[in-house]
């Protein structure tokens, strides 16, 4: 290999950031040809994760070292959400930390690629891509440092009605609602912004539902008439009983 591409080399490992991945997108435009990167994985200075994407040959990356790249590189709008924000923050330290879901969210548009969903990650992933909440404004997302690299997650607001959205189908009602329980804290004007915005009702109504029976101090400070409650009757739980205010159905 000539000294102008060692220099080319030594200089992208100096800059890669250990455990995360980098795309072969960004990769071009910093002049990066496709051969060059394939004499790169050749030379065992990096390895393929499939097409699309590399990393550092030897280094060991997770599915958060693989979620930068899509954040940093691409504007990708997936991200942690619902329950696994609340194991990553320490709320839900009674769950098991062994073999987890990491529940991922994002807008329709962006599609977990092809060489992420191929890779054995520790944890099982579960993507979700909906149109149900707003994605567009940091005020609802938080950063998360991972030592080399950090990587954006829902705040805890946002996370609350990701989780919701999941209920019944992928979350139970009754671990939602006890998760909810110790969210003592959760910012009142940043609620009242998502839930305006939100446009699942069966999220918002089971959200305020849960919210009061918890007695939360946040609660009393929404307000509710600006949130659109939508009509007709919602069924959360099967067989269970039917909660007039809210127009639900929820565990007995």
């Amino acid at each position: 290999m000539s000294t102008h591409r060692m220099g080319k080399i030594n200089q992208l490992v100096m800059e890669w950031p250990q455990g995360t991945v980098r795309l072969a997108s960004s990769l071009n435009k910093l002049g990066y040809s496709k051969d060059l990167l394939k004499k790169y994985v050749y030379s065992n200075w990096l390895e393929s994760l499939g097409y699309g994407a590399f990393k550092l040959a030897g280094d060991s990356t997770g599915w958060e070292g693989a979620l930068f790249a899509l954040q940093s590189q691409q504007n990708s709008t997936i991200h942690p959400g619902g329950k696994t924000v609340f194991q990553l923050k320490g709320y839900a330290h009674y769950l098991s930390q062994r073999h987890t879901i990491i529940f991922l969210f994002g807008s329709p548009q962006d599609c977990l690629p092809k060489w992420f969903k191929n890779q054995k990650w520790y944890d099982t992933i579960n993507y979700s891509a909906t149109s149900s909440f707003d994605y567009s404004s940091k005020i609802y997302f938080s950063e998360l440092e991972l030592g080399n690299f950090n990587i954006r997650i829902s705040s805890l607001e946002l996370a609350a009605l990701e989780m919701l959205y999941l209920v019944p189908q992928q979350q139970s009602f009754d671990e939602a609602l006890q998760l909810l329980e110790g969210l003592t804290t959760l910012r009142p004007k940043v609620l009242q912004s998502l839930l305006e915005k939100c446009k699942s009702v069966k999220v918002k109504r089971l959200f305020l539902y849960m919210a009061e029976k918890n007695n939360h101090t946040w609660f009393k400070e929404l307000n509710l008439k600006r949130i659109n409650l939508g009509s007709g009757k919602r069924v959360i739980v099967k067989g269970g009983m039917l909660d007039k205010k809210y127009n639900i159905t929820v565990k007995r």
